[in-house]
């Protein structure tokens, strides 16, 4: 199956790409990736998914679908969360902890050095302390890009958002009065910014709570973010760091995944989570007794040295899961697969 983790690395992030697993019948365990509608990997030659092309086209969401008349794990996969914040101001600071505290990569345009400093201190993954028309230059954009404009004036902001409206993105905010996010908004449109994206621009940025101080804004802004993000429907794919470890380490190890959840369980479905022999992990599914109880039948399973990939419930209500502090009140199945 390595191939197919090669495959993942190697997909355009900007295609609907779709990862599937049978969970059911004599093909449990299966694997085809797709984007844009063509199969790229299949873990069998003419294997399951060939048969089932028109009804891979109605996938619309992650999650499980009978397909040919078996279960299968569907996620529609994007990359890892990435913010964009152009501006390292007062309001910037708790942006990039907010960000960090939800999984997002963040990334920092400031010119003037003591600015960047103080982002590099709140724990921003990269900082580009140069002009803001050099630094967007090395950023690309993609449908999991968060675009955050919190500059100090409208000749910045117009600047910055010249060079967004042209990248690939999942939002694009902006902060300011009306009159002056008004303004900005005609000029680049003027100097040819497609009107069309300057419409969809979440400006007054941040969601109207009232919000006065720099930590009150940062909490709408992330709290706006946090509502695109989850109305995309896009999981968060492989994360990075766990393909690392399955693609370069030799040893075996279990690949954990969240397949279906029910109630108000801690992680989303798609969730990923990698088991080392040792015992040490990459990423969680909730932390606690649920994901204790799944760390060992994992471990176990390497031990045995069992290939084939199994099926786990894990349910976190009733009298014995409250006495185990799995307070949640979900039921989860989980995939475990051996890399």
């Amino acid at each position: 199956m390595l191939g197919f983790y090669n495959a993942v690395q190697m997909i355009n992030p900007n295609h609907r790409n779709i990862a599937m697993t049978v969970l059911s019948g004599n093909a449990f365990g299966e694997k085809a990736l797709l984007s844009d509608h063509n199969i790229v990997w299949a873990s069998k030659e003419n294997g399951y998914f060939a048969a089932y092309r028109d009804e891979l086209e109605k996938i619309a969401d992650s999650g499980r679908y009978e397909i040919g008349g078996q279960e299968v794990f569907c996620e529609l996969l994007g990359q890892e969360k990435k913010m964009v914040i152009c501006g390292g101001g007062h309001v910037s600071i708790p942006v990039i902890q907010m960000g960090n505290m939800i999984g997002f990569q963040t990334i920092v345009l400031e010119d003037r050095p003591m600015f960047a400093d103080n982002a590099r201190r709140a724990g921003a993954s990269q900082v580009f302390c140069e002009s803001f028309e050099e630094g967007l230059k090395k950023i690309d954009g993609d449908q999991d890009t968060f675009f955050i404009i919190v500059t100090r004036g409208h000749r910045y902001d117009r600047i910055c958002l010249e060079s967004i409206a042209k990248k690939k993105h999942a939002y694009i905010g902006m902060i300011g009065s009306r009159k002056r996010v008004k303004l900005v908004k005609e000029a680049v449109v003027a100097n040819g910014a497609d009107p069309e994206v300057i419409d969809h621009l979440y400006s007054p940025i941040g969601l109207d709570i009232g919000a006065e101080t720099p930590e009150e804004i940062a909490i709408a802004i992330m709290a706006e973010i946090i509502e695109v993000k989850n109305k995309n429907r896009r999981s968060g794919g492989y994360p990075k760091e766990i393909l690392k470890a399955i693609c370069e380490e030799q040893e075996c190890k279990v690949l954990v995944t969240i397949v279906n959840r029910k109630g108000s369980a801690p992680r989303k479905v798609g969730t990923k989570m990698l088991v080392l022999p040792d015992g040490r992990c990459i990423g969680t599914i909730g932390g606690g007794c649920a994901e204790a109880e799944i760390i060992k039948q994992s471990l176990q399973m390497i031990r045995d040295k069992r290939t084939e990939p199994e099926l786990c419930h894990v349910d976190m209500t009733g009298k014995d899961a409250e006495e185990e502090g799995m307070v949640c009140g979900g039921v989860i199945e989980v995939l475990l697969e051996m890399v």
